[in-house]
């Protein structure tokens, strides 16, 4: 098991292309670590660390933070999208990127506040 940290494991945030890109931001866990104890549900991650090419193919940003290990679209189990942004942006209010679609939340540690509602 290659855990790194409380209820997480690095191959839950690897590069689907399967190239190997898998290092995640210590802040990004730390937000998904307070989610979890926030919510006690298990967390699921449909996306975090992209390459350059698996994030063109996505239709991803170029400067996406999922290029840098600093993002994660999450879905909480048995926890509706508008929930989990909404917990999040009430948590970190000044801080942080959250994206909240329709049945998942894209999260990231950027260094100031973004959140939306789409």
């Amino acid at each position: 098991m290659n855990s790194i940290a409380k209820h997480f494991l690095r191959s839950e945030f690897a590069c689907k292309c399967g190239c190997g890109f898998d290092t995640v931001d210590v802040e990004l866990l730390d937000i998904l670590k307070w989610l979890r104890d926030y919510f006690g549900e298990p967390i699921t991650i449909t996306s975090g660390c992209r390459c350059v090419a698996h994030n063109a193919a996505e239709g991803g940003a170029d400067q996406s933070f999922h290029l840098f290990g600093k993002a994660a679209d999450i879905k909480v189990r048995n926890v509706s999208a508008r929930e989990v942004y909404e917990a999040l942006v009430e948590n970190y209010t000044y801080q942080f990127g959250f994206i909240e679609y329709s049945s998942w939340v894209h999260v990231d540690s950027r260094a100031f506040a973004y959140h939306e509602e789409l």
